[in-house]
């Protein structure tokens, strides 16, 4: 039986005590998620689509897991399932971690050429591909798909989801540039090369006008929108329903990427190791 069938059938016949089989079938799929091997959501053509079974994974893991004390990785102590505790690196997966504090825990896929400042936290069923710098106090949450030469800048928050089982999560694509102190969350697309500027907060509740198609972005079938490629996106309001004196919160796609914005946000090399 494959490991995705192996924890599916766990998942779903759970039992009042857990055995060495049992524990070692999670630790096979964290190797799984560590390598790269299995993961939460990937592309199919055009399309993300989401493996619930690696979130059942996920959760088969807060399931077994007994609270502990175990030493963080270099420095204090911490408490929690004793299924999850801290990645650990070496230095032949050339991932550049700047000491500070930043925390990655174990089931979280971490490319070869990552850059992660301090402090970051990157959570289980994550991630990250290569090129890709995760600046200072971003968080990249569980089971977020971040592509290739992603810069999230410093205070971004990507959320993560596990339940509903079946949710997207957060994807930004490759070459995508994310603000400082922006939020995407449940479920937002940013396709490549989008950019999102500085304090701008995207979620389900939040509609976004394309300013350049006169537009505002369509929904899918579960309500979410997709940043289009190359966009730029900034904060803005509209008008509230027919009273013009009040105003809520939209985004506002301002223009598509050009030349002159590829310039201004040109990435060093010199800072990222390249795989």
């Amino acid at each position: 039986m494959v490991l995705k069938d192996r924890i599916i059938q766990l998942y779903q016949n759970p039992k009042k005590s857990y055995d060495a089989d049992d524990f070692a079938l999670f630790d096979s799929f964290l190797q799984a998620l560590n390598s790269g091997q299995s993961r939460a959501c990937e592309k199919e053509g055009d399309i993300w689509i989401v493996n619930q079974w690696v979130k059942m994974g996920i959760l088969i893991g807060f399931r077994i897991g007994e609270l502990a004390a175990m030493p963080a990785w270099g420095e204090n102590s911490f408490f929690e399932k004793h299924t999850m505790p801290q990645k650990e690196f070496s230095v032949g997966d050339q991932v550049r971690i700047v000491p500070g504090g930043s925390s990655i825990r174990t089931g979280a896929y971490i490319a070869s050429g990552v850059t992660i400042m301090p402090p970051s936290y990157i959570n289980i069923g994550a991630w990250v591909d290569s090129g890709t710098m995760v600046d200072s106090h971003a968080l990249v949450g569980s089971c977020a798909q971040i592509g290739k030469r992603v810069h999230l800048s410093a205070g971004a928050m990507i959320g993560g989801v596990l339940e509903p089982i079946g949710t997207r999560p957060v994807v930004i694509e490759d070459d995508a540039f994310i603000g400082g102190n922006t939020g995407i969350y449940e479920g937002i697309m940013i396709r490549e090369k989008a950019v999102i500027a500085a304090g701008t907060i995207l979620t389900k509740a939040t509609s976004v006008y394309d300013s350049v198609n006169k537009i505002y972005l369509p929904r899918d079938e579960d309500g979410v929108y997709t940043i289009p490629a190359g966009a730029v996106v900034v904060p803005g309001s509209r008008a509230l329903k027919a009273d013009s004196s009040h105003h809520v919160y939209c985004p506002i796609i301002i223009k598509y990427r050009d030349e002159k914005t590829d310039a201004a946000l040109t990435l060093e090399d010199e800072l990222r190791i390249l795989a």
